[in-house]
């Protein structure tokens, strides 16, 4: 991915060979991955930590579950830019990440270029966004 610098990202998933294919996924895609979570509640303190540009959180995870993780820093860090991960296609589970802020999700049985695409394709549309709206704030435009 593109951009003035490399987007340092945050995997959160309780399972070690997702979070070591998710590495290598994303090292081919040039991001930094800053850290990784094997729990909820470890998700929330690295991101507090660490701020990424990008976590992937897994939603069935153990002591804080991903869509209370998902709704805790969505109050923290509104602009906080979190794409969930699932095994199952639980559309209930996935509308509600979304509603709460989540920009995407990824199903995790997907071929690995079709998990590029998602988060490439969500990325470019997050900093776009995040362009229009730092242009409709900035005074000098006014």
């Amino acid at each position: 991915m593109t951009g003035p610098q490399r987007p340092r990202v945050l995997i959160a998933d309780d399972e070690k060979h997702c979070r070591t294919l998710l590495r290598a996924i994303l090292a081919s895609m040039k991001c930094e991955v800053v850290a990784e979570a094997k729990n909820g509640e470890e998700a929330v303190e690295l991101y507090r930590e660490h701020r990424p540009h990008l976590m992937l959180l897994d939603i069935n995870m153990p002591v804080k579950t991903g869509d209370v993780v998902l709704q805790e820093l969505m109050r923290e860090f509104p602009d906080a830019f979190i794409i969930m991960l699932t095994s199952v296609a639980d559309l209930e589970s996935i509308e509600r990440c979304l509603a709460h802020g989540a920009v995407n999700y990824i199903l995790k049985d997907n071929p690995i270029d079709e998990i590029k695409l998602i988060i490439r394709d969500s990325w470019q549309l997050a900093v776009q966004q995040r362009a229009g709206e730092s242009r409709r704030g900035d005074p000098a435009r006014s």
